[in-house]
């Protein structure tokens, strides 16, 4: 047995212990004692120690001698052990390790890469600016998975902060003790604290919980992994990350995604990216204050020195004009979460406006020969600006092709024109592609239309009234045509949208899937569409519902086929595509290791871009601690930039990665 294993069978022991103690405080000796023989009779049970028949009966019967009142709470021990042990196991993977002790997986996989790729032939400079080039977008979803509250999660994230503590060889007896009674006090505040929501969360606290995923974790993760990337590609190629890097970044349906729920509706929206602005402008002046109080040097370049004017403290000076603007961009935000006040110019509207006077900051002491002190804390807020730029995350919109069917059946309706919906898709074309060319407005101003009808409409209107840098792209769910995509372009398009958005149509059945390269070949050959797009051509391919419609084997060869198809017609028509994949947590969602599934895509389809969902649970257990949520950004990243070096390979050698 390994020491990670003995460490590993040390912490559960020690947090069973401690869980013992409070349910004997909370029930007494008699009941954790019926809990410990029940634990150890499924333990026999499972490894066989006597006969299998005379286990599992000894076991029945001691489960049909607990009283009513006990089931709940011999449940419940269960359950919170089980908790226990999962966090016991999650950090042995980021525990400390001394120089005898194998590095993991994740922690080598950047240097091992650049090493196969070197051998591989390729040049330093090109990997250099592959990787500076690589696009990769996790998008934050809400699932129903997801259970336990917020409040508990910060406890068991707290419990593994503890264990941390403990992982050193230098503690004094006292300083052992005092980690045990931590971890006792924070088990019995478990324990005691409900375990599942009375009430439903909002879209509103779902968004909220996002918020806060990145604020104790990924805030912290993103400089520390690019960090460390820098390191590894300056160790083997002598070339550093460029400032203006951000190979991965994030975007959210939290707020956005209406696709089933009546409770996601424009004003919805509207909040969600008012406090996402809050949010970004709070975690950057808690940044900026403490960069204030740390750059004091005097010397300063000719730029900076100009943009200051003469001040004993140039460094300082900047930084103060920028948390000034971070506080009027903080309150405006605040303020206009409850009435609808135009921005003030003080207000940080473009993302220019908060790297300029960083990147000022860290030229000028490389120029003055303070690097090493460029190369800290400002670096990382640097990294930071760059990866969730003043609006922390990018907001899909979600909505069924139905909804936008029925929208313009209405709108057809009222305008004398017909039914939309009884249209074929030669019809519904030719209409849509003759309004989307035309400079009038389709409706007039005193259209009045229904509940749901003006629900995707103000949706659109506020896609059109927010920044185009805090949204993302406008998902299609149950997409089959190109009319489905037309369609929603041009509702954007009368709700005063003036700029490109993505329109992603969604391909989740069985047929939806096969047909998929059909669909975005015709949009592509339609005259002005491309004009449209002024960017890759994003499509999504559903994992859950194509493994439920035809099974999971039989989803997962149509998936393949359908992104081969996508992949060839975007290369003969010319057009970057985009692939956006919504993977859940299991493996019926679409789920599994990310690294092998990146790697396991077709030849083309990574092509230095990728987008993906992370749903719920999966969520808190790849990104809710800081050096959790770095080794999976590592591993997105080395797959991507991996796979991107195998998009020209022959489809013979699509197994050869």
């Amino acid at each position: 047995m390994s020491d990670i294993d003995a460490r590993l069978r040390e912490d559960v022991h020690l947090l069973g212990e401690l869980l013992g103690n409070t349910i004997r405080e909370q029930y007494g000796d008699d009941f954790l004692d019926k809990i410990e023989q029940i634990r150890k009779g499924a333990k026999a049970d499972r490894r066989g120690a006597v006969s299998e028949k005379a286990a599992g009966d000894e076991l029945s019967t001691r489960l049909n001698q607990l009283q009513e009142d006990e089931l709940l709470p011999v449940a419940r021990a269960f359950n919170q052990f089980l908790n226990l042990a999962n966090i016991a196991e999650q950090y042995q993977l980021i525990h400390r390790r001394d120089e005898s002790q194998p590095a993991p997986f994740e922690s080598r996989v950047l240097p091992e890469l650049l090493a196969r790729l070197q051998r591989e032939g390729h040049s330093n400079e090109s990997l250099a600016r592959q990787l500076g080039r690589l696009e990769i977008e996790l998008v934050l979803t809400a699932h129903p998975t997801e259970v336990a509250r917020r409040t508990l999660i910060q406890k068991y994230d707290a419990i593994a902060a503890q264990l941390a503590l403990q992982d050193h060889r230098d503690l004094t007896t006292a300083e052992r003790e005092q980690i045990r009674q931590r971890l006792q006090r924070l088990i019995a505040e478990a324990w005691h604290t409900e375990e599942i929501r009375r009430t439903r969360p909002t879209p509103v606290d779902e968004a909220k919980w996002g918020f806060a995923v990145i604020e104790h974790s990924l805030w912290h993760a993103i400089p520390s992994y690019l960090r460390k990337a820098d390191q590894a590609l300056h160790a083997a190629t002598g070339l550093r990350l460029p400032l203006e890097a951000a190979p991965i970044r994030f975007a959210s349906w939290m707020g956005g995604d209406r696709d089933g729920n009546p409770n996601v509706t424009a004003p919805v929206t509207r909040e969600v990216l008012l406090l996402a602005r809050w949010m970004a402008a709070d975690l950057y002046l808690r940044d900026i204050d403490h960069l204030a109080s740390e750059l004091s040097m005097q010397k300063a370049s000719p730029a900076l020195q100009a943009k200051v004017g003469d001040s004993v403290e140039p460094y300082r000076s900047l930084l103060k004009q920028l948390r000034e603007r971070l506080r009027a961009t903080r309150q405006w935000a605040h303020t206009a979460l409850g009435s609808n006040t135009p921005a003030p110019a003080e207000v940080l509207q473009n993302n220019r406006d908060l790297l300029e006077p960083l990147e000022l900051c860290y030229q000028s002491l490389h120029e003055c020969g303070m690097g090493v002190i460029a190369d800290g804390p400002l670096l990382d807020c640097l990294r930071r600006a760059v990866t969730f730029g003043l609006f922390l995350v990018r907001l899909d919109v979600r909505q069924d092709a139905s909804r936008h069917c029925a929208a313009m059946t209405e709108i057809t309706d009222y305008l004398g024109l017909g039914r939309y919906e009884d249209w074929d898709e030669a019809a519904r074309i030719s209409f849509l592609m003759k309004e989307l060319a035309n400079r009038r407005p389709l409706l007039p101003g005193y259209f009045k239309p229904s509940a749901d009808t003006a629900e995707v409409l103000n949706t659109c209107k506020e896609i059109a009234a927010a920044p185009a840098g805090s949204l993302g792209s406008y998902v299609i769910s149950m997409a089959g045509a190109a009319s489905d995509v037309l369609a929603v372009q041009l509702l954007l398009k009368e709700s005063g949208v003036q700029r490109p958005m993505r329109v992603v149509p969604l391909f989740e059945t069985l047929a939806d899937l096969d047909n998929a390269g059909p669909v975005i070949e015709q949009l592509l050959l339609l005259p002005g569409y491309r004009a449209r797009l002024q960017g890759p051509q994003e499509v999504m391919i559903g994992y859950s519902d194509s493994a439920k419609d035809a099974g999971t084997t039989a989803a997962a060869w149509a998936q393949y086929r359908a992104q081969e198809r996508l992949v060839d017609i975007c290369r003969e028509q010319q057009v970057e595509l985009l692939l956006f994949h919504g993977r859940g947590g299991t493996v019926g969602r679409g789920g599994g290791p990310a690294h092998a599934a990146i790697l396991s895509q077709p030849p083309g389809s990574v092509a230095g871009r990728f987008r993906t969902t992370e749903q719920g649970e999966m969520i808190r257990f790849k990104f809710g601690l800081p050096d959790i949520a770095e080794q999976n950004l590592n591993l997105y990243l080395a797959a991507c930039w991996r796979r991107h070096y195998c998009r020209r390979h022959h489809r013979s050698q699509r197994g050869d990665i």
